[in-house]
């Protein structure tokens, strides 16, 4: 098999800056694992830039959204099968589909599908170099048997106790003794593994780096894939939103403080006042329709009852709505609402009877 070996120079941009560092790279044209040519536009990765802990975060999470999305996906493939047909064998799949997300973006790439998004891969930390270099194979191997394997023994983890005999509420098996102590050999170290990603949250939250247990004990931090570009944004946006976010705040903190009731009647009353004209048979008109229908409802009345105004309402809308507004008052005349008091329609019954 010969081996292609390319040399690249040094190429000079109009202001002089040299656009990639390396002089020469050898690269083996037949195989996928030696090192590769610099990206066009620009040089790779710098480790030496350090990562904001919001985006290695960000990135955890979005890699935990697409495992329960791919998962969402698989499993309703089976909805029209029988239900519980995935059931028995749930966290092995779960496992196998978290390792074919493995075989394709951590492996090839060296970053996660959370990573790629937020412009981040893994670089490894035992090299002695300064500059970037991938995930040797048994770095990525680790990572997928660190990641994948804890989860699916922590799912598994009640069905393995139950067939050894170490459920809880179960009858003490012949050798208990040997059993009870692997139970609480389990237990010790499931609780020493938190109290030790505790302690490395800890230390990342100080220190920035290695957000989980498993990059420690790896030797891989994140680092950015491409150089971060300064963005420019005008203050004259940033001012807008500012403002019309907090606009937004105060109203939506001081609307429910407004009685929009008490306004509404208030503009009613004025608007259209109570009482009978100077003399005009529509004042008379308007007189007797107070009588015919609930200052509330707009209905008939019934059982009707006055608030101490001149209007009438049906018995349980003043009711409920004084029970739901302590300072209710008359949506016509927006007088404050007082004891309810029952009334007679005299004047409605002469007016069935003529008719």
């Amino acid at each position: 098999m010969k081996v292609l070996k390319t040399n690249w120079l040094p190429i000079e941009k109009e202001d002089g800056e040299q656009a990639i560092n390396e002089k020469y790279w050898s690269f083996d044209a037949a195989s996928t694992g030696g090192p590769h040519p610099p990206p066009e536009g620009g040089s790779g990765p710098d480790p030496q830039t350090p990562v904001l802990r919001i985006n290695q975060l960000d990135a955890f999470e979005l890699d935990s959204a697409l495992d329960q999305l791919v998962w969402n996906q698989f499993s309703q493939c089976f909805q029209h099968f029988r239900p519980g047909l995935l059931t028995p064998v749930e966290p092995e799949l779960k496992a196998l589909l978290q390792l074919l997300l493995w075989k394709f973006t951590v492996y090839p790439n060296s970053a996660t599908v959370g990573q790629s998004m937020m412009n981040l891969r893994y670089h490894n930390t035992l090299s002695l170099s300064q500059r970037y270099r991938a995930l040797s194979r048994r770095q990525r191997l680790g990572l997928a048997l660190l990641t994948i394997g804890p989860r699916w023994l922590m799912e598994r983890s009640h069905s393995l106790l139950l067939s050894l005999g170490l459920g809880l509420g179960g009858s003490p098996p012949a050798d208990g003794g040997l059993r009870l102590g692997l139970r609480r050999v389990l237990s010790l170290i499931t609780g020493l593994t938190q109290v030790a990603n505790l302690i490395n949250f800890l230390v990342f939250l100080r220190k920035g780096r290695h957000p989980s247990l498993t990059e420690r004990i790896l030797g891989i931090h994140a680092v950015f894939s491409k150089p971060q570009a300064v963005r420019d944004v005008a203050f004259q946006y940033m001012n807008r939103e500012l403002l019309w976010h907090g606009f937004s705040e105060f109203l939506i903190f001081l609307l429910p403080l407004v009685n929009m009731r008490k306004i509404k009647t208030t503009m009613y009353s004025l608007l259209y006042p109570l009482g009978v004209g100077e003399g005009g048979e529509e004042g008379v008109r308007e007189g007797s329709a107070v009588w015919k229908e609930c200052g509330l409802c707009g209905e008939w009345p019934t059982m009707p009852h006055m608030v101490g105004c001149g209007h009438v309402f049906c018995y349980y809308c003043v009711k409920s709505h004084s029970i739901a507004d302590a300072y209710l008052t008359c949506p016509k005349c927006g007088v404050e609402v007082g004891e309810a008091k029952a009334v007679k329609l005299q004047i409605e019954m002469t007016d069935i009877q003529a008719r």
